[in-house]
């Protein structure tokens, strides 16, 4: 049977880019290296479906100002917060199979989509803004109890929790070990040489003034006490299960689960990991009254209607 059309039209695009990245490469390493960093902090704007157009519609809908842009957070139910991460070129709505769960757990939740994503304002994104955002949302809608993240998202958490995000549990699927990892793979996509991935990966580095190195889950997260449990499919395209096992051994008291079948995406709506995810997070349900932040009670709703790069999802 022949191709798709589309898909062949695909394929003969991303050829002409690696062609071309690999010429530019050779004869303008510099100049590859900055088209290379740019297109690397670009998401796509992921096509949101309609089964979480759904659950998104019966949430609160607010637009806040955090870091700079607007970013679009819903809301459900009542009780101590589960904030909900998606990853890279992802949306708050793939993980909405959790909510009414939560909800009827007796927990508050919400989900949000990060700058660059979603319908959220921006263009560009990065692991350091990502972590910067779980935090921001998580002071703005009062603090999670729990967190609930896939994939860059996760890792996001973990820098987020490094940098001082307090939670009582988190839940992480299929989360990428280290970031520079990603780069690599972008380079590989792409055609472009080592030497121009190490040019992008300093670039990247002198802009945020950091150290990729210490965005790598296992150098810092056996400093975090915060009980964690790991959901990674076997057959992860996206994100090898190898880098979760690495979290899970760096992470004190971690537990790994494996999945078969589900890939980098099934497993956000599970029932075998939704179901094992909401019991681990009520098992550590506070007692008492949980307090409503006034941001979200004064936030200013929003009419605005629903307008992947090798990043781990």
């Amino acid at each position: 049977m022949a191709e798709n059309s589309t898909n062949v039209r695909t394929k003969m695009a991303l050829w002409g880019v690696r062609a071309t990245a690999r010429s530019l490469g050779v004869v303008a390493p510099g100049l590859a290296a900055s088209w290379g960093e740019r297109l690397f902090l670009t998401p796509r704007r992921t096509r949101r479906s309609r089964t979480a157009e759904a659950v998104l519609a019966k949430g609160q809908q607010r637009m806040l100002k955090l870091a700079g842009e607007q970013v679009a957070v819903w809301s459900w139910g009542e009780g101590p917060r589960v904030l909900l991460v998606h990853g890279w070129s992802g949306y708050g709505g793939q993980l909405t199979a959790f909510v009414a769960p939560l909800v009827e757990a007796g927990f508050s939740v919400v989900a949000y989509d990060a700058p660059g994503h979603g319908v959220s304002s921006g263009r560009r994104s990065s692991l350091p803004e990502m972590a910067e955002l779980v935090a921001e949302v998580g002071r703005a809608t009062g603090g999670p109890f729990a967190v609930v993240a896939h994939s860059l998202g996760a890792s996001a958490t973990a820098v987020a929790m490094r940098d001082g995000l307090k939670a009582e549990r988190a839940v992480f699927l299929s989360p990428p070990s280290d970031p520079r990892g990603g780069i690599w793979a972008f380079g590989k996509a792409m055609g472009l040489s080592d030497g121009v991935q190490r040019r992008i990966q300093a670039r990247i580095e002198t802009r945020f003034d950091m150290r990729m190195r210490d965005l790598a889950l296992p150098n810092f997260v056996g400093l975090l006490r915060v009980p964690l449990r790991i959901f990674h499919d076997v057959g992860d395209r996206e994100v090898p299960l190898a880098a979760g096992e690495a979290v899970a051994q760096a992470w004190p008291g971690a537990t790994l689960t494996r999945t078969e079948g589900l890939g980098h995406y099934r497993i956000l709506y599970s029932p075998e990991v939704v179901a094992p995810a909401v019991d681990f997070i009520a098992e550590g349900r506070p007692r008492g009254e949980w307090p409503v932040p006034a941001v979200m009670a004064s936030a200013v709703p929003s009419s605005r209607s629903a307008l992947r790069l090798v990043h781990g999802g």
